[in-house]
């Protein structure tokens, strides 16, 4: 008898439904939100008001587009936290209804693990042990995987992240939120001519504070000489930043699997979607002997996909939550 799982996802501003058979997804839907590049970042309230009004027609379009009905879905998994507090109660309130009503199982699911986990949502799939740099707007983590229930956070950022770093730089420099898939772009047509410094971080760990600093006053210094300095040189700055903030991370995953002497290397999250980072993982798993794993563009960002596959491993343990399960926002 095959196993179906619903899955939910709303720890940010995206609302994301997707439907799982035997560890197979058969739909992955997203309703995004483009208000916030209003604001220049993500609006809490607006966000979880955005759910409210899409987290119905996503579901309903999941279920369809998986070709089953409510009736065969036998647990609803969902994101508990991290996140936005008013984003996860929409999707937890909506999960703990839903399986109340068909009366099936509720998982919880943690938004950093269903990322690491997002590899298995389609072949080639890491064996374990493996390390797992995962890189977004909120975290940057080194993650040891020993299995889908086991793993051990071996290095993180000391104060901001990559995503958090590539977002500020893109405001500094006048750009459309969210500004890593802009400075991704523009960085192609320049080069890294201007350097910006290394944090000296001990251990495993990373910052990213003081790159953002350095750059700040970096076009300070330039545009009270030279006004359109931005203008003129965009591409290259946004090919240095991003040059930059991809070696800090590739330095420190391959000082990372020089300590474990694990060589199955993986990326995750929003941040991975980035054509440096990705080429630049291929290219140092080939100089080093890794194997790499980079996830399809649909399975970076946040998606219900992921929430499914780390449901399902779950599913399979009978690790169930139960109704009085809330949300956690710093999870």
């Amino acid at each position: 008898m095959s196993t179906i799982i619903l899955a939910i996802e709303s720890s940010c501003d995206d609302t994301s439904a997707a439907i799982l058979r035997d560890g197979e997804i058969l739909s992955n839907c997203i309703a995004n939100q483009e208000a916030h590049r209003l604001y220049g970042g993500v609006v809490p309230e607006v966000a979880s008001r955005a759910h409210q009004l899409n987290i119905i027609p996503v579901v309903d379009l999941a279920i369809k587009e998986a070709g089953i009905n409510k009736g065969e879905i036998n647990a609803v998994a969902f994101t508990r936290g991290p996140g936005l507090m008013g984003s996860l109660m929409v999707g937890v309130s909506f999960a703990k209804a839903l399986a109340l009503s068909l009366e099936i199982p509720l998982i919880e699911v943690h938004h950093m693990r269903a990322h690491v986990l997002a590899h298995f949502a389609e072949d080639p799939k890491p064996e374990f042990p493996f390390l797992c740099l995962t890189v977004s707007g909120g975290h940057t983590q080194i993650v040891r995987v020993e299995s889908p229930s086991q793993m051990e956070v071996i290095g993180k950022t000391i104060d901001d992240a990559a995503g958090e770093a590539f977002d500020k730089t893109g405001k500094l420099l006048g750009l459309d939120y969210p500004a890593g898939p802009i400075i991704d772009k523009l960085a192609k047509e320049g080069k890294p001519v201007f350097d910006f410094p290394e944090p000296r971080i001990p251990g495993l760990d990373f910052s990213f504070s003081g790159l953002k600093t350095s750059i700040l006053y970096f076009l300070k210094k330039e545009l009270k000489t030279n006004p359109d300095f931005i203008s003129e040189h965009l591409h290259d700055i946004c090919a240095s930043v991003q040059d930059r903030i991809v070696s800090i991370l590739l330095k420190r995953l391959r000082k990372a699997t020089r300590k474990t002497g694990i060589k199955t290397v993986a990326i995750a999250g929003g941040v991975s979607a980035n054509s440096a980072l990705r080429a630049g993982l291929e290219k140092m798993g080939q100089k080093e002997s890794w194997k790499t794993y980079i996830p399809k563009f649909e399975y970076c960002t946040d998606n219900a996909a992921m929430i499914a596959v780390a449901g399902y491993f779950k599913y399979l343990d009978g690790a169930f939550a139960d109704q009085s399960v809330e949300p956690a926002a710093r999870l």
